[in-house]
């Protein structure tokens, strides 16, 4: 649950229906607010601090306490988030640790990031102000559509921990690129100020730049993925491969991120922090994937060689999570991460190192010397680098119990080496749980080497190989499902995004009342969604009225027809009688011709005409279209719902003459909505 700095923010309805409850739960809900209403205090105080000194070693300072008040404030929406066992809560947030229970136990805990938190924007002056400057209307006549937007903003900034919570963020998200595309441009934009906390550190970040807004509702779908990848309950099947597809979401999320994000202000949205999370979602994702094989399964008998199988899962998942310690080790990452995450991964890495061991332990002691195993010289490294001939199954059945009790001394070894690691480091709460499944662990290596103990074993056990990393599955991120323009644009009202945005500029004529003369009005219509004049009759009535070429229809008869198709404006003025009809109409004006090669932003233009990050600059989102990045030799995807048409480069666009579009790369697209009409044959 995202922490709101107001007691009437969101969620305080939903806490307000869990009344009537338990009188000792409500007795600690309100103790957790007022500790959560401390904390945000605090938090407040030290970001004034924060943005007033300039002393780098008091900054330092301050930002270690914002660390600590921001666990602070994780653990008790934790613990917030534990009472009631609603449907709507959901996994703990932040540097602790989400584990899913089964009746058999408790598994190891993953580790769910938390939400970075914002301040309320107000969208309705700088857009109402917009509005009656640039486009000519009202803008207290679009106050319902500001309402909306705020109010889907306040709503994902408390998203539900399901697929409904994913759904607001991605409608936002899809709201911010329609919003980019009609409200910014590189010479102009909204004056506001978009404020957010970091994840890892809780130190805040502020910039006028939409990018960072976009980037931050990014980061919060790939974290609230993780959310719901944390709290399956990966006791069956279905639930560990629920928990594999969500951490591949998030990582992919993380991906596009981290390509197609520059200059983060925050250091949870750096490229090393974004790659290191990626490692990390991998890790867990591999982790699933032994899990989910480890699962009883009557159709599938546990003989020696699925224990093989099981023992390179194991090592595969060892491995993962330690290239996630080899990242998290580097600078800066390690003055970021936690340092329970930090604990955690190296546990596991001991811990599933451990269990690949014993699986091989049992592999060995479960095959007869009839049957045979020769996956086994497959599965094993050399115990030294200087050791040329692969390990050889032994023949003899007391050889097997030796080999067998050196890989379960091995388990043992790396158990006891991952709770000491455990011990050396306060982790929080529910990370400690992960003691009881190492231990648990322990208990049955050390009871399977009792087993194979004799009271004659006068020589110590060999050292037993290493096993071969190797899995059946491996995990590849996957992008995020995002609306990709299927929503509805909230400023519909203004008009078809091609024409009516701040990077165009015209000038709003009329009402001018054309007469219907011998031949017609004296103009010619063509395009859609708006029509298009595209041609005057010299000496015609248009002309008279002072319509030009290039002129769009915006209103006939006071009726708005921005979004009208070509048919309708037709049949709109064949209707009218000789009285003649009432036009308005917007002239495009000239705007400066960018210099070739160089894009609006600054930089030299990339792959489909998208400008590349320019240099000293606030934070650059370039997400092609409304979806995932893709390679430069793939088509660009257009939006559901849109259709292309393809004109020459090298060459402005001649309808309107001087309508100031950028100049193309060597294939441009133009979009047109196809539900408005066809694409734009207007020359």
């Amino acid at each position: 649950m995202i922490l709101e700095e107001r007691p009437d923010g969101p969620g305080a309805g939903e806490e307000s229906g869990r009344k009537g409850g338990d009188p000792r739960e409500q007795s600690r809900r309100a103790r957790i607010h007022q500790q959560i209403s401390k904390e945000l205090r605090m938090r407040a105080g030290a970001e004034n601090l924060y943005r007033a000194t300039s002393n780098n070693r008091v900054r330092e300072t301050v930002a270690l306490e914002l660390s600590y008040v921001n666990s602070n404030l994780q653990l008790l929406k934790e613990e917030l988030a534990g009472l009631g066992g609603g449907a709507d809560v959901g996994p703990p947030e932040g540097s602790g640790a989400s584990v899913s229970h089964s009746s058999e136990g408790v598994t190891v805990p993953m580790i769910p990031l938390g939400l970075k938190e914002t301040k309320e924007l107000d969208w309705a002056t700088p857009l109402r102000e917009l509005i009656s400057e640039h486009f000519g209307e009202d803008g207290a006549s679009y106050e319902a559509e500001m309402r909306e937007l705020e109010d889907l903003r306040q709503t994902m900034r408390s998203p539900s921990r399901d697929e409904a919570g994913l759904q607001v963020l991605a409608a936002y998200y899809d709201q911010l690129c329609f919003l980019d595309a009609r409200f910014f441009s590189p010479s102009r934009g909204l004056e506001l100020l978009f404020h957010w906390y970091d994840s890892l550190t809780g130190v805040p970040a502020q910039q006028r730049a939409l990018a960072f807004e976009k980037g931050s509702v990014l980061f919060n779908i790939g974290a609230l993925h993780t959310q719901i990848g944390a709290c399956q309950d990966r006791s069956s099947a279905e639930g560990a491969n629920s928990a594999i597809e969500a951490f591949q979401k998030a990582a992919g999320t993380f991906r596009l991120l981290r390509e197609s994000f520059s200059h983060a202000p925050s250091p949870d949205m750096s490229a090393a922090s974004l790659s290191t999370l990626e490692q990390l979602l991998a890790a867990q994702a591999q982790e699933c994937v032994f899990q989910g094989l480890s699962l009883p399964d009557s159709t599938t008998p546990q003989d020696s060689r699925a224990q093989l199988c099981l023992a390179q899962e194991a090592a595969q998942v060892a491995a993962e999570y330690r290239l996630v310690c080899q990242a998290m080790a580097q600078p800066p990452v390690r003055d970021y991460v936690p340092a329970s995450w930090t604990t955690l991964v190296y546990v596991k890495a001991e811990h599933f190192r451990a269990l690949a061991h014993y699986h091989a332990a049992v592999a060995l002691c479960d095959s007869s010397v009839e049957e045979g195993l020769p996956e086994y010289e497959q599965v094993v490294q050399p115990p030294t680098p200087l050791e040329l001939q692969d390990p050889v199954l032994p023949q003899q059945l007391e050889e097997r119990r030796k080999l067998a009790k050196a890989h379960l001394k091995q388990a043992v070894l790396g158990q006891e080496e991952a709770l000491r690691l455990h011990a050396r480091c306060r982790v929080q709460r529910k990370v400690d749980l992960l003691q009881a499944v190492v231990t648990q662990a322990l208990a049955r290596s050390l009871a399977k080497y009792s087993e194979l103990e004799r009271e004659d074993d006068f020589f110590e056990a060999a050292q037993a190989p290493e096993i071969q990393p190797k899995t059946q599955q491996k995990p590849e991120a996957r992008m995020p499902s995002l609306p990709q323009g299927r929503a509805t644009d909230i400023f519909y009202r203004v008009g078809p995004l091609p024409v009516f945005s701040v990077k165009n500029r015209w000038r709003l004529a009329g009402p001018v009342h054309v007469a219907r003369g011998e031949h017609g009005f004296g103009f010619t219509l063509r395009g859609d969604s708006p029509v298009l004049i595209a041609a005057v009759t010299a000496g015609g009535q248009a002309e008279a009225a002072g319509l030009k070429e290039g002129d769009y229809i915006v209103s006939v008869n006071g009726q708005p027809c921005k979004w009208w198709r070509h048919a309708e404006v037709v049949a709109q003025l064949r209707g009218v009688g000789e009285a003649g009809v009432s036009l308005q109409v917007v002239s495009p004006l000239p705007g400066p011709e960018p210099r070739s090669g160089v894009s609006p932003g600054g930089g030299e233009q990339g792959p489909w005409g998208w400008p590349h990050p320019a240099p000293r600059r606030s934070s650059d989102l370039h997400v092609p279209g409304f979806g995932a990045s893709r390679p430069a030799s793939s088509p660009r995807p257009h939006p559901q719902g849109w259709v292309v048409s393809r004109t020459r480069a090298s060459c402005w666009p001649r309808i309107p003459p001087a309508f100031p579009l950028p100049r193309w790369p060597v294939w441009a697209t133009t979009r047109w909505p196809a539900h408005r009409g066809t694409a734009g044959q207007l020359s």
